[in-house]
């Protein structure tokens, strides 16, 4: 099933919930699903902008409404990350070879490049969920992390929120347009993974010959 039909049955078999509470929803799935939580935030976004475009919703409280839900679930995550996983790494890392060095040198390279993860995380299912509880576990500066990513969040409501209005029931002409958006957020995501590998390596190898 493409993602034409799964949007118009999703809507077909919700109308009435995201006509009477798109408001609530927007905020809501989006929030949750931005710490981690299982939930169709994007797919709720588009449905409640379509609702719009139809004059059922007002456009301009339903994109504010998910920018803060998306903002404040970021946030959360990054609370969770924060003061939840280094904890555990600390406990159990060294039980898979992850020693504390490795810890600080993830920190250190998130603060000086993570901004550009965050930014474009959100349009990769999977980072998007998870982009929070990374940043906080790699202790990234908090203002830096909210900086970026309510600039990312902006951009990814405007995306999908605003043009989904603005396209109206030709939004479903466009979805292969804007899908191909997410894939190339995909390639950046992996390039910059790539870095990190080169950069650990490089780094490695550095300290290793300085013992020899």
């Amino acid at each position: 099933m493409n993602l034409q039909f799964i949007i118009q049955d999703f809507i077909k078999n919700h109308y009435v919930f995201f006509h009477t509470y798109g408001y609530f929803a927007a905020f809501f799935l989006i929030m949750i699903e931005d710490f981690g939580i299982p939930s169709p935030g994007e797919i709720t976004l588009i449905a409640v902008s379509l609702i719009a475009s139809k004059g059922g919703l007002n456009i301009y409280l339903v994109l504010f409404l998910a920018w803060c839900g998306a903002v404040i679930g970021d946030n959360i995550g990054f609370g969770v990350g924060h003061f939840g996983v280094e904890r555990l790494f600390i406990r159990y890392g060294n039980k898979f070879g992850l020693t504390q060095e490795k810890f600080d040198n993830v920190k250190i390279f998130f603060n000086r490049y993570g901004g550009g993860f965050v930014l474009i995380a959100r349009f990769i299912e999977g980072a998007r969920q998870l982009n929070g509880i990374i940043a906080g576990s790699a202790r990234m500066h908090w203002l830096k992390f909210i900086l970026y990513n309510s600039a990312g969040a902006a951009i990814w409501v405007l995306f999908w929120g605003y043009g989904t209005y603005v396209l109206g029931d030709r939004f479903f002409k466009y979805i292969p347009v804007m899908q191909s958006f997410g894939y190339y957020g995909l390639i950046l995501v992996i390039a910059l993974l790539l870095i990190i590998v080169f950069w650990w390596t490089w780094k490695w190898k550095k300290e290793k010959n300085k013992n020899y």
